[in-house]
């Protein structure tokens, strides 16, 4: 099934943008489950109006606090830490953001994560802020040693994340050209070469009535999988019936 236009008429006028990036991260989630090899698992995130940090450390089962000690059967008496007074406080403007996204664990690690699949949503193209949250966001899983995959098809907005990001890295790609396009699907990770940080990029421009592309996901340096796109984009359409 090629690429629609899911911002303008006439497809926006039976199904809204959002049907599709709802239900678009779990189908991603169960193309890769045909090729995600034991102890690594995918799972989606979806989170509406506010900004969502990323997991990127591992995660820490639950302990018993320090304070939380019985002095009476050996425990060590911590004293409690009162914190002076903050030297400011106000109402911070965060950017609200839509996130839907699919990440990628290595549960052999205390679910580490290894992998992030962003698809973006309108609300990280709209506003200068909002795009800078992004990209920051991206830059901060990479230099964590995350693949990360964006996929745009965001029609109603000229802004290219990718080459924002190559401009906050410093990078220069020459497949996005003079004008590089709104839509569009990458791959990044980070790797070493003779003690050099290197980094690799796979970028594909997207169009309207074209197929969408695979994608390569990195696992850890040396072990990739695949990404159909142009699969789940196509189950998904077909189970929203989006025509």
């Amino acid at each position: 099934m090629p690429l629609r236009d899911h911002f303008r008429p006439p497809l926006d006028d039976v199904h809204s943008w959002d049907e599709l990036h709802g239900g678009w991260p779990m189908m991603i989630v169960q193309k890769l489950i045909e090729v995600l090899p034991e102890p690594y698992f995918a799972a989606p995130g979806v989170h509406l109006g506010t900004l969502h940090e990323v997991e990127i450390g591992t995660y820490r089962r639950p302990v018993a606090e320090a304070n939380d000690f019985d002095v009476a059967k050996g425990g060590v008496a911590v004293a409690t830490y009162a914190p002076p007074k903050p030297t400011l406080t106000l109402e911070p403007r965060l950017p609200n953001q839509d996130v839907y996204e699919v990440r990628i664990y290595d549960s052999r690690r205390n679910r580490h994560l290894v992998a992030a699949i962003e698809i973006v949503s309108p609300s990280n193209k709209d506003r200068p802020e909002n795009r800078a949250t992004f990209v920051a966001k991206t830059a901060t899983l990479l230099k964590n040693n995350i693949c990360v995959s964006i996929v745009d098809v965001v029609s109603t907005y000229d802004f290219n994340l990718y080459a924002e990001l190559m401009n906050f890295l410093h990078g220069v790609d020459p497949a996005l050209g003079s004008e590089p396009p709104p839509m569009y699907a990458a791959t990044l990770r980070l790797r070493y070469e003779d003690r050099r940080r290197m980094m690799d990029n796979w970028y594909h421009p997207l169009a309207i009535g074209q197929p969408l592309p695979t994608l390569p996901i990195w696992l850890k340096e040396t072990w990739a999988i695949s990404l159909d796109l142009e699969s789940s984009y196509e189950a998904t359409c077909r189970t929203l019936r989006i025509r």
